[in-house]
């Protein structure tokens, strides 16, 4: 019969862990017969009559306890006052000597109930009221002398303060009960019936109630039934031999000394595994988790490689475009000055061949001129032979003058032709000059830019490589934060199942878990002494890391956990 067969009623306190929902197949309780041991305890609704009568009994008790304290302090302050004087006191001192020992036991109760209310108690401030409570009864039983001779004397004189400390202290105790109500820490008490009826199983239940943290009595007796019945169930089931139950149905015996419920014990191997399989599951989603950010960390790296790549072509391309461009420009001017120059020697060659046929025709004009003149002469020879001879000087005369002047203006033209072609042609060569001094600046630009290009493509290169090495550095101190916290999940996990396994109760738990959290922090207790121990923890686990740890809000329960967790660190103890 597994124990999911058992009845599973769990008690209405704050379970230690939650339990899980019922499952089918639990045997059911007969709806016709009552369940006295399982019935709920209920109060009694306190009646509006009964709250009257409350408040006038509080108010009864207030005025009385008042006029009660102020006549003991009358009383006390006349007596001490007088005795005062008889002891030594000066008589400017004396009337305040009463109102220092009286006043000094409701200033220390008054401070004994704030320190309380702020959950930070000093029992020796209620010892110091005690004892100035016996001192102000010692000095006014004893002002009219010993207290041996006239004890009926003594004891009027001594009544008066111990009524005025009995009312501070029922006001105390109402105080405190009224503070841990509202609390939530009043723990209710065991009946005086209950030691006397049950002597032996009452010491026991005691220990249960106290170590647990279990407040309500009533709680504490429904637990107490439900575990009677549970075991009566099984004496029933195996015949009164609780020996042939199995582990887990033994289980709310063995829990019950550690604060468990009968269901919440029946529970907890379930809950264990589902704990274990969430464990596993989430050391699964983290490792997923890695191995996502490990391909998204390649994925980027292989989208910003193509990103840089994309950007060295286009670069290139730009580079190589205005390359181009300044070539194409280069061997444009290269080829505007070769076309001048030829056209400047066909120009200078054209010159020369008109200089030259412009000579041969002058030439043969003067040839014809000169046949013609000597058949006149010869036809005129005989009539005008002196004057023809004159006008024939004068002539070649003034022939000669042309051909000097048609000579010069034909040397003139040809010089300035000439002039003019090498002034073009030189022209030419400074264009040709300009035009190789372009295309050598734009050669030294394109060697330029080529080595920046490779520069920067070292650099890319480089850059590229660095990245790569600081996200494979990166995703390696992931994986390896990712290993770390596995490790500590699992070392976590083994101290569990040995805590489980070696039945600590819940404040060993929470002490060693103290202990592990500051091995893991970094706390190192080699070459250490018991001593040293404690303010090293102190150092590297703070009262807040422990609250938020262990879900606790005092911070006097933090700081004694971490003072037994260095206490556990000094005799031997080491985590896995």
């Amino acid at each position: 019969m597994s124990i999911t067969e058992a009845p599973q009623k769990a008690a209405t306190d704050t379970p230690v862990s939650a339990p899980p929902a019922p499952v089918s197949g639990a045997p059911s309780p007969d709806s016709r017969a009552p369940d006295p041991v399982l019935r709920p305890y209920k109060r009694k609704p306190i009646k509006a009559r009964r709250d009257r009568l409350m408040t006038a009994l509080s108010v009864a008790a207030a005025l009385g306890g008042t006029l009660v304290g102020v006549i003991g302090f009358a009383m006390s302050y006349s007596t001490l006052a007088k005795v005062a004087l008889s002891w030594g006191f000066s008589a400017e001192l004396a009337p305040w000597f009463p109102v220092g020992v009286d006043a000094s036991i409701i200033a220390f109760l008054a401070l004994d109930l704030y320190l309380i209310r702020k959950d930070t108690p000093w029992p020796l401030l209620r010892v110091a009221a005690h004892g100035m409570t016996a001192a102000t009864i010692w000095f006014n039983a004893s002002s009219q002398g010993a207290i041996g001779e006239d004890p009926v004397k003594a004891a009027s004189h001594g009544v008066m303060p111990v009524l005025f400390v009995i009312g501070v202290e029922a006001a105390r105790r109402l105080f405190i009960k009224k503070a841990r109500l509202e609390a939530g820490t009043h723990t209710d008490r065991i009946p005086i019936h209950r030691w006397i009826l049950a002597p032996v199983a009452t010491p026991r239940f005691y220990r249960r109630n106290r170590l647990n943290g279990i407040t309500s009595y009533p709680e504490m007796v429904k637990r107490q039934k439900e575990l009677d019945a549970y075991k009566q169930w099984l004496r029933r089931k195996y015949n009164g031999d609780l020996n042939k139950a199995t582990e887990d149905e033994r289980l709310p015996m063995k829990m019950a000394a550690y604060g468990y419920t009968v269901a919440q014990a029946l529970a907890m191997p379930e809950q264990q595994e589902r704990e274990a399989e969430l464990r596993a599951e989430e050391a699964e989603r983290r490792r997923l988790e890695a191995a996502t950010r490990r391909q998204l960390a390649q994925k980027r790296a292989e989208a910003e490689q193509l990103e840089a790549d994309g950007d060295l072509e286009e670069t290139r391309a730009r580079v190589e475009g205005r390359t181009a461009q300044a070539r194409a420009h280069a061997r444009a001017q290269v080829s505007a000055a070769e076309r001048a120059a030829e056209r400047a020697a066909e120009l200078e060659e054209q010159a020369q061949e008109t200089a030259v046929l412009a000579e041969a025709r002058a030439r043969t004009a003067e040839a014809k001129r000169k046949e013609a003149e000597e058949i006149q002469a010869q036809a005129a020879a005989e009539v005008r032979a002196a004057e023809l001879e004159a006008e024939a000087a004068q002539k070649r005369r003034e022939a000669a003058e042309a051909d000097r002047i048609a000579t010069a203006e034909a040397e003139a033209v040809q010089t300035a032709e000439i002039a003019e072609a090498r002034r073009r042609a030189a022209e030419a060569d400074k264009a040709a000059a300009e035009t190789e001094r372009a295309a050598a600046e734009a050669r030294r630009a394109a060697a330029e830019a080529d080595r920046k290009r490779e520069q920067e493509l070292a650099e890319t290169e480089a850059a590229r490589a660095a990245q790569a090495h600081a996200r494979q550095a990166e995703a390696e101190a992931q994986r390896q934060a990712a290993e770390a916290r596995l490790r500590a999940a699992e070392a976590e996990q083994r101290a569990v199942e040995i805590e489980d396994t070696a039945k600590m109760s819940p404040r060993e738990r929470a002490v060693r878990k103290v202990a592990r959290l500051a091995v893991r922090a970094g706390l190192v207790t080699l070459g250490l002494g018991p001593s040293e121990i404690h303010p090293a923890l102190c150092r590297v686990i703070s009262i807040a890391d422990v609250q938020r740890e262990l879900a606790v809000s005092s911070t006097d329960t933090a700081s004694k956990y971490r003072q037994e967790a260095a206490e556990l660190l000094a005799g031997g103890y080491r985590p896995e």
